[in-house]
C-alpha cells in the first residue's frame, strides 16, 4: 500500500509538470498575436525554449539521483519550476516569457521520478508501474488540452502559469510527505563525492552503454519525434481552429473535451492488449502509422489554402478536422503510455537512471525542435510546410520503430 501510495504521488508529479507544459498549446499561438514583440519565430521558441533547459539537465539531474538519492533531486527540481512558472506568470513580453519557460525546464526530474518509479515497484510489476505512469500524462494531457482554454478565458495567459506554479507547490508538499528516500543506486555512498567530481568514469560508462543501446536508441527517437509533432503540430492548430473554423474560447473547449476524451476512451483497450495479450510491437506500430496518416491528410487539406484565414471552411473541411484531431489524440495517448514502458523493459538495471535521464531528454529536445524549427517553418512556409515536416518525420520514425526486436 505504501508503494502504491508513492506510485500515485509520483505519477502526480509527473501529470503536474506535464499539465504545465500542455496547458499553453492550445491557446498561445493565437494569443501571443497580442504580446509586445511576438513573431511566429518566437512563439515556436517559446513553445520549445521548455524543452532545451528540460533536455539539458536531465541526464545530470538523472545520474545525480544515482548518487545522492532521488528524494534530493526531485524537490529541487520542483522549487526551479515553481521559480519559473512564477517569472513567466509575471512577465509583461516576449522575451521575459521566453526567460520563464527556460526557468520552468530546469526543473527536470522526468527522468528522475521514473527511475524513482522502477526503485519502488517490484520487476514483475515494473512494465504495470511505467505503463501508469505514463498513461497519468497521457490523461494530464487530456485535463490540459481542456483547462488551458477555461483558464485563458477567465485569467488569461498568466492565469496558466500561476495555476502551474501552486500545482508545483503541492508537488513539493507530496514529495517531502509521501516519497519515501531511495537509496543511492550506485555504490557510492550518499555522503561520498559523487563520481563525476572524481573525473566522471562512471558517468561516462552508464551514458556510453546506454547510447550504444540501439534498442533504446530507437525509444529515444520515437519520443523525441513524438513530442516534436506535438508541438509543432500546436503551432499551427489554434490558428486553424480560430481563424479558419471561427471557433469561439467555449466552441474550442468543448471541441477539446469531446475528442479528448473519446481519444483516451480509444487508446486504453488498446493499451491493456498490448501489454497483457504481448502484442506491444504491433499496437506500437499502429500507433505511429496513425500519427504519420493525420499529419499527410492534414497537409492534403491545407496545401491549397496558403492563407488560413482566408480560407472558406467547408462542412467536409470542418468534419475532417475533427476526426484528425481524435485520431492523433488517441495515437498520442496510446504512444506515451507504452514508451516508458518499453524503456523499463529494456534498460539494464544498472544504468536505470542513465537510461531514463537520456530518453527524458530526448523528448524535451523533441519539444524544443518542435517548438522552434516549426515556428520558423511557419514563418516561411506557412501551415503546409508544417505538415510536410511533420510527416516526413513521422515517416521516419515508423521506419526506425518497425525494425525494433523483442522484448517488444
Amino acid at each position: 500500500m505504501k508503494n502504491k501510495t508513492a506510485l500515485t504521488v509520483l505519477a502526480g508529479i509527473m501529470s503536474f509538470r506535464m499539465l504545465g507544459l500542455f496547458m499553453i498549446l492550445p491557446v498561445f499561438s493565437v494569443y501571443a498575436e497580442h504580446i509586445p514583440g511576438a513573431t511566429a519565430t518566437l512563439i515556436g521558441l517559446t513553445l520549445g525554449i521548455y524543452g532545451l533547459t528540460q533536455a539539458c539537465l536531465q541526464i545530470p539531474f538523472g545520474i545525480l539521483s544515482d548518487h545522492i538519492g532521488r528524494k534530493p533531486v526531485i524537490l529541487i527540481g520542483l522549487i526551479l519550476f515553481f521559480i519559473g512558472s512564477a517569472v513567466a506568470a509575471l512577465s509583461h513580453s516576449i522575451y521575459f516569457l521566453i526567460l520563464g519557460r527556460a526557468l520552468q525546464g530546469t526543473g527536470a526530474i522526468g527522468s528522475t521520478v521514473l527511475a524513482t518509479v522502477a526503485d519502488i515497484t517490484p520487476i514483475e510489476s515494473r512494465s504495470k508501474a511505467m505503463a501508469f505512469i505514463g498513461l497519468s500524462i497521457g490523461l494530464a494531457f487530456t485535463v490540459a488540452m481542456i483547462v488551458g482554454p477555461v483558464i485563458n478565458y477567465w485569467f488569461r495567459l498568466s492565469g496558466i502559469f500561476w495555476l502551474t506554479a501552486i500545482l508545483a507547490l503541492i508537488g513539493i508538499v507530496l514529495t517531502a510527505w509521501k516519497i519515501p528516500e531511495i537509496p543511492p543506486a550506485s555504490c557510492t555512498p550518499c555522503n561520498s563525492p559523487p563520481p563525476f567530481f572524481k573525473g566522471g568514469n562512471q558517468i561516462s560508462k552508464g551514458v556510453n552503454a546506454v547510447l550504444h543501446n540501439r534498442q533504446l536508441l530507437r525509444l529515444n527517437f520515437g519520443i523525441f519525434s513524438m513530442h516534436a509533432i506535438l508541438t509543432a503540430l500546436f503551432i499551427v492548430i489554434p490558428i486553424i481552429l480560430t481563424k479558419q473554423l471561427s471557433l469561439t474560447e467555449w466552441q474550442q473547449i468543448i471541441l477539446y473535451l469531446i475528442i479528448l476524451i473519446l481519444g483516451f476512451a480509444f487508446a486504453l483497450p488498446f493499451i491493456i492488449i498490448a501489454e497483457k495479450k504481448k502484442k506491444i510491437k504491433g499496437v506500437f506500430v499502429a500507433g505511429i502509422i496513425a500519427i504519420f496518416i493525420v499529419q499527410c491528410l492534414f497537409f492534403m487539406f491545407a496545401k491549397n489554402s496558403p492563407d488560413i484565414a482566408a480560407a472558406i471552411p467547408t462542412p467536409f473541411f470542418k468534419g475532417g478536422v475533427f476526426v484528425l484531431l481524435f485520431l492523433f489524440f488517441a495515437a498520442f495517448t496510446l504512444l506515451e503510455a507504452l514508451l516508458p514502458s518499453l524503456v523499463s523493459k529494456i534498460a539494464p538495471p544498472e544504468r536505470k537512471g542513465a537510461a531514463m535521464g537520456i530518453y527524458s531528454s530526448s523528448q524535451f529536445l523533441g519539444i524544443f525542435a518542435g517548438g522552434s524549427i516549426g515556428g520558423l517553418v511557419f514563418a516561411h512556409a506557412n501551415i503546409a510546410g508544417v505538415f510536410v515536416t511533420n510527416s516526413a518525420l513521422a515517416l521516419t520514425w515508423l521506419v526506425i520503430a518497425s525494425s525494433m526486436k523483442k522484448p517488444i
